[in-house]
């Protein structure tokens, strides 16, 4: 059978721990026998991105805005244990954060609905869509960690060196600072690309935030929805017959738990984060969720909506002692055998297995 052709590559972000493994398979097993598969490959595993000093996860995001297109594995963000396990340089930050900065997209993430897997929520008879603001907050942050007495002030100096101050608080002690940010641009691009994905797709969009205890930042998010909604969409969403809707994010969980589903929910940056994962889990399956990431200008980068999964790459299987004679199992399974713990993950074919079989 004659291959499926590739004129343009794509842009292959290769990942870490399971999903690493996962996209080999897929890759051998599914694209490399039927497609002519053409890429610009960046290892975003963890090692390398130190050993680059993180320009690959720059490099790769670059190179999305060349071709236009891109597949992403999941990643580490490194907390203080992967710093020792991985002996980093420095606490590397989310290699996402960093591409959705560069692309200034949004995140759009829906399950995959299939007979067979029944949502827990049972009142859900349509797919729930997270649009998740892929810029900012605390993807974006800066940290200190206060080691005694002090003030904290938010300081902004502007162009002409004038400068803004507001008290964030006066420490007797030990503590923790974050600061974050973003940029009216970004939440434009973010509420565009929220309406005219409701308009294409002619579902209901919502939006929430806690504007009632953030009264400028999460205000200026839910100021800018409601202008660029009334001066540019209004009268499109009549014409279809939806309707954008804004509430509180605690009042809209409580809401989204009694829908039917069949709408888009607008998410800030980490509130999509969290809230995916949740009505991914509740559709059935976190790995039952799509998740692509959209510019305003047309790139488009296609991620895993989950994690590395960790435990399963350090233990993918537990094989219980003398079974793995008489048991046939199908060629892909992941296994460290117990008896080698310092065993690096395996991807055993049945020929590899039968070999273990004298073992155990």
């Amino acid at each position: 059978m004659e291959k499926i052709k590739m004129t343009t590559p794509l842009v292959e972000m290769d990942g870490d721990e399971m999903t690493r493994i996962l996209w080999q398979m897929i890759k051998d097993e599914l694209l490399l026998p039927y497609i002519d598969l053409k890429t610009e490959y960046y290892d975003l595993g963890l090692e390398h991105r130190n050993e680059t000093d993180d320009q690959v996860t720059v490099d790769s995001a670059n190179a999305t805005l060349k071709y236009g297109v891109a597949v992403k594995c999941a990643t580490i963000t490194p907390n203080a244990a992967r710093m020792t396990e991985y002996n980093l340089k420095e606490m590397w930050k989310s290699p996402n954060g960093t591409i959705r900065a560069i692309l200034d997209g949004t995140v759009f993430r829906a399950p995959i609905l299939v007979k067979g897997i029944v949502p827990y929520v049972k009142n859900w008879t349509k797919p729930i869509t997270i649009a998740r603001h892929a810029y900012g907050d605390v993807y974006k942050n800066t940290e200190i960690k206060v080691p005694g007495p002090g003030k904290a002030e938010l300081v902004f100096t502007a162009a002409d060196g004038t400068e803004t101050r507001e008290l964030i608080h006066n420490f007797d002690g030990a503590g923790i600072i974050q600061g974050i940010h973003n940029t009216n641009k970004s939440i434009e691009s973010f509420a565009r690309a929220c309406f005219s994905y409701a308009v294409d797709t002619k579902q209901d969009l919502w939006f929430a935030t806690k504007d009632t205890i953030s009264k400028k930042y999460d205000h200026t998010f839910k100021d800018i929805f409601q202008e660029i909604y009334e001066n540019e969409y209004q009268e499109k969403f009549k014409e279809l017959g939806i309707e954008y809707f804004y509430t509180l994010i605690d009042d809209a969980v409580a809401r989204v738990m009694k829908a039917k589903g069949g709408f888009i929910w607008a998410c800030k940056n980490y509130d999509g984060d969290v809230m995916s994962d949740m009505v991914s889990s509740a559709f059935g399956s976190l790995a039952m969720m799509t998740s692509v990431l959209v510019s305003p200008q047309g790139y488009y980068e296609y991620e895993a909506a989950h994690g590395t999964v960790q435990r399963h790459y350090y233990k993918p299987v537990t094989f219980l002692p003398f079974k793995l004679k008489s048991i046939k199992f199908c060629t892909g399974t992941f296994a460290i055998p117990d008896i080698f713990p310092n065993f690096a993950p395996t991807f055993l074919t049945d020929e590899m297995i039968l070999r273990f079989n004298g073992i155990y």
